[in-house]
């Protein structure tokens, strides 16, 4: 099971964290995903959006530092990575975010998604999963809305993530920091919703879909142009 280390002041902060693979619910019922922020006034480079039932949460992502894990993450969100269902042991290739819920939320530390069953144990399985950990002295827990990977320990990383609400300089050189988020608002209404003993939200709050897209000239190897970028990876280990 992934998690986060303990924290202080927080009873039940043990995060479950990062393997899983997709139980894609549709969205919400009445429910209508918003656009994600127009690119003109975006710096250059690769920019994952999530839409969730609480707004959007525009990220950044960090290609040149964080390589393997964006190339991983954003072959899921499009739909270019083959991976096998936990739940179903099949193959599959959809858009693996969509419809998935934030399964752990903590005021005033983060808010975790990723994984299909809910419960910080599901993973996508194949070629390609788990991958390694790839972090830097330079690139640190040290503001909000950091992007990240949780894990079960250090090269264990899938699919499951988290976003910070405060800097946590505790977790520098254990997760991946992937990329850095805005609309801390969003991140903050998401983090108080009521949730039970475990951090789970009560009324589940979706991710309705997941925008990717590229502000500027794509670098060669971008990866929402590679065909299947999951087949470079480290081969499927149990964590």
């Amino acid at each position: 099971m992934m998690r986060l280390p303990k924290l202080a002041g927080l009873p039940a902060a043990l995060l479950a964290s990062l393997l899983a693979t997709p139980g894609h619910a549709a969205p919400p019922s009445g429910q209508t995903a918003q656009s994600a922020p127009a690119t003109e006034q975006r710096e250059p480079g690769l920019y994952m959006t999530f839409q969730t039932d609480k707004g959007n949460i525009a990220c950044k992502l960090f290609e040149k530092e964080a390589p393997i894990t964006v190339g991983k993450m954003v072959g899921l969100a499009i739909g270019k990575i083959s991976y096998m269902d936990p739940r179903t042991r099949q193959q599959n290739r959809n858009k693996f975010f969509d419809g998935l819920t934030f399964h752990r939320v903590i005021p005033n530390f983060m808010i975790q998604g990723g994984d299909p069953l809910g419960t910080g144990t599901g993973s996508p399985g194949g070629p390609g999963f788990p991958y390694q950990n790839e972090t830097s002295p330079g690139l640190t827990f040290n503001m909000p809305g950091r992007l990240a990977m949780a894990n079960a320990g250090a090269n264990t990383n899938a699919s499951q993530f988290f976003i910070t609400e405060a800097p946590y300089p505790s977790l520098n050189g254990g997760y991946t920091i992937w990329g850095q988020c805005q609309n801390q608002d969003v991140v903050k209404a998401i983090a108080r919703v009521q949730r039970d003993s475990q951090d789970k939200p009560i009324t589940p709050v979706h991710i309705q879909h997941v925008v990717v897209e590229r502000v500027g000239p794509a670098p060669p190897n971008a990866p929402e142009a590679m065909s299947a970028p999951a087949d470079s990876g480290k081969p499927a280990a149990k964590p």
